[in-house]
């Protein structure tokens, strides 16, 4: 990684403004980190197989709550499941990107790589585009395993589900620097899975991800409404099931666009006082 790093250094254009510099630093760091994503056979194969189990338990395991009230009326449950996984998978890569860069921490890469002038920020960068990376390619495994093994349909036609991914990956990208600007607090992987374990149990079971908010409690209404991983969810649902989706759409970024402006800054401010 830091042979790389000096690469990104050098390839740096002194007439450029600082903009170029750092535009070529990310454009290194984050062509590396796909790369040795990609050579990581095993772990790679791990990732794009792990949307099968949750298919397999929530799929047959919660189809019953199709008839739950408020439930959408001729609506299969897996067509109503499917849009919460493909916000979840594309959060759970979101959170991988942050346990790599636990890693990096942790083995000191960001010590060496402040003895260059090199903008600490890219890594981030490259790390969260890598997290996107990898979220799309578990979508897509996602996506086929439930239209070939399970009868997904999507409603919203090829359009939609395009439109889906691009707001999964919106709310992943937004989250996922959550995750890493507390990977550059916590340091180690352990804490920050524990942490991470800790955010992720409401934001999937306090939401309207695998029932809808008004079959839930009022208190857990009440939480579910203000919880972002719902918008996302309604969001994405709308599109696949081909209903009127521009408000939740809209919102979804706007809200990821907050979300992201408020924890980017974070991460990078606290990865420069990282000792």
């Amino acid at each position: 990684m830091t042979a790389v790093a000096e690469r990104a250094v050098e390839r740096r254009d002194p007439a450029r403004g600082d903009g170029a510099r750092i535009a070529t630093q990310t454009g290194v760091l984050t062509v590396h980190a796909v790369r040795t994503m990609l050579s990581e056979h095993r772990l790679l194969l791990i990732t794009l197989i792990e949307p099968l189990p949750m298919l397999l338990v929530f799929g047959q395991a919660l189809s019953g709550l199709a008839h739950v009230p408020g439930f959408p009326r001729g609506v299969p449950y897996i067509d109503y499941l499917v849009p919460a996984l493909m916000v979840t998978t594309a959060l759970q890569s979101g959170l991988q990107s942050a346990t790599r860069l636990t890693d990096n921490l942790a083995g000191g890469l960001m010590s060496r790589l402040r003895t260059m002038p090199l903008w600490l920020g890219s890594v981030l960068v490259a790390q969260s585009a890598t997290g996107l990376v990898r979220g799309l390619f578990r979508l897509v495994t996602l996506v086929g395993l439930a239209w070939l093994g399970f009868g997904f349909q999507c409603r919203g036609g090829l359009v939609g589900l395009l439109l889906a991914a691009a707001v999964s990956m919106a709310v992943a990208w937004a989250l996922g620097w959550v995750f890493m600007a507390l990977a550059c607090w916590f340091r180690h992987g352990d804490t920050l899975q524990a942490a991470a374990g800790l955010a992720m149990f409401p934001l999937m079971f306090a939401s309207n991800a695998f029932l809808p908010v008004a079959s839930l409690p009022p208190w857990l209404h009440a939480v579910a409404e203000v919880n972002p991983l719902t918008h996302g969810v309604t969001a994405v649902r709308a599109l696949t099931l081909g209903g009127s989706a521009l408000p939740a759409v809209a919102a979804t970024f706007a809200l990821a666009l907050l979300v992201t402006a408020v924890a980017a800054p974070l991460a990078v401010r606290r990865v420069r006082r990282t000792d």
